[in-house]
């Protein structure tokens, strides 16, 4: 146990229950309960656990065609504590605190499968190179309703009945819930997010909540994997569900997971900035490399049968494969504003996605066409969803097939996380063939 990890739990001695957790593939929690007693264990030895943990499906189901299940004994890897440490959960009854965790084969090296370990050899390519992406997210859910078979607007706590109408940008829609966006803020002030302003989107009971920039980014797909977990569990401990489904009405605007990016060197200057708004060269090979990767990644950041009703022309969500200065039609905008501060917003992920896959396919993405020395075609003007383009997948099954297919796909992820992404892809889709929205509604509610 290192002096911070025993002197934060010195400076906690009301914490009765720990957890262990690490991502899955679909960005959900698995690990274990542990007595605070023993947790030296799991800090100096690490935790044992199956490898095929983290390759479950959506409903925590084995892979049936997994290599790591039956075909190699369901064999353990080791779970070692990230530099994260312990962080505090609030909306659980006694005080308890969660041990970020993530995984490794029993020989010492990252396991491949990790969507973790995915997104720390991106950033190693960036070390490589002296530099470092400087990352910030924006994450939408909503609140509702669970009580019955299909999502339900959620009860207005002052009033007693259904939020009934849109409040976009509206403070009364932030104010209604005031209790519970008090209770987020003061967990996540705890558990180290950077949570900054939150809005009322046009959903009924949908907000989102925009995390300030770091440029470590691995920690800021931490706050963006973590953020997601504190959002469901106080929602439980306010008698509501919130959900990060891409599209839980469908007359209703989806969730989506906006990610920020720039890079800078080893001076800290932003390599994207070159005094212009047009941005640097460095800017353009970047827009290139992610637009020439968005089709075949399709399926990270659309990762679910609910995904692709989002995925929808006129849906708000981008359709197109395109940038675009200060254009928010576009799948990929540059923001204006200061030199300095010049950056690419990436569009597309929903907001069931799993932030390390999606950090890790956008930043690969990107890095590839730097090193490329790759050109965009010309930015769009006007509404994307008027222009004849590319278009991303609108099934699963294609997203699919362009994942398993895709050559810049294999230069970013390593065989075993592509080959188990696409494991647990084949087998959601098999299972949800011929099924009903309720079951898609049940499904996802508490899973994404």
């Amino acid at each position: 146990m290192s002096a911070s990890e025993k002197a934060w739990l010195d400076a906690h001695p009301e914490i009765r229950t720990l957890r262990i957790a690490v991502s899955d593939v679909n960005g959900q929690p698995r690990g274990k309960r542990v007595p605070v007693e023993t947790a030296h264990k799991a800090l100096d030895d690490g935790a044992r656990m199956p490898l095929s943990a983290l390759n479950v499906d959506v409903w925590g189901d084995d892979i049936e065609d997994s290599p790591l299940v039956f075909a190699t004994g369901d064999a353990d890897g080791v779970l070692r504590p990230t530099e994260r440490g312990f962080v505090p959960m609030p909306w659980l009854g006694a005080p308890s605190a969660l041990l970020h965790m993530w995984m490794f084969e029993e020989n010492g090296r990252p396991f491949a499968g990790d969507p973790r370990q995915a997104l720390a050899r991106v950033l190693e390519r960036y070390k490589a190179h002296g530099w470092r992406p400087v990352v910030a997210t924006e994450l939408e859910f909503y609140l509702v309703d669970d009580g019955s078979e299909r999502p339900e607007p959620p009860i207005n706590p002052y009033s007693g009945r259904q939020m009934q109408s849109r409040d976009v940008l509206s403070l009364n829609g932030l104010d209604i819930f005031d209790a519970y966006f008090t209770e987020l803020y003061d967990a996540c002030e705890q558990m180290d997010i950077p949570a900054d302003s939150a809005i009322s989107e046009s959903g009924l009971g949908q907000f989102e909540v925009n995390l300030l920039h770091t440029d470590d980014a691995m920690k800021a797909a931490d706050d963006a994997w973590l953020f997601k977990i504190a959002v469901k569990g106080l929602a439980r401990k306010h008698e509501m569900a919130a959900t990060f489904m891409a599209k839980p009405y469908e007359q209703h605007s989806g969730n989506g997971f906006h990610m920020h990016f720039s890079v800078i060197d080893e001076t800290g200057a932003n390599v994207f900035d070159d005094g212009t708004a047009q941005g640097s060269a460095v800017l353009h090979h970047a827009v290139a490399g992610c637009l020439a990767a968005m089709q075949d990644s399709a399926l990270i950041f659309a990762p679910h049968m609910n995904s692709y009703r989002r995925v929808m022309p006129g849906a708000h969500a981008p359709t197109g494969v395109c940038w675009a200065y200060e254009n928010r039609t576009a799948a990929i905008r540059i923001p204006g504003g200061d030199p300095r501060a010049r950056r690419i917003e990436h569009r597309v992920a929903g907001g069931d996605t799993n932030p390390y896959l999606v950090l890790a396919a956008v930043l690969g993405a990107a890095l590839d066409g730097i090193e490329a020395g790759a050109e965009p075609p010309a930015p769009i003007t006007g509404s994307a969803y008027e222009l004849t383009l590319d278009r991303m997948p609108f099934t699963w099954r294609e997203a699919i097939h362009r994942f398993q297919s895709g050559e810049r796909v294999a230069r970013i992820f390593e065989p075993v996380m592509v080959q188990n992404y696409l494991r647990c892809k084949r087998q959601e889709l098999k299972r949800f063939e011929d099924r009903w929205t309720d079951f898609e509604f049940a499904s996802y509610l508490d899973t994404v």
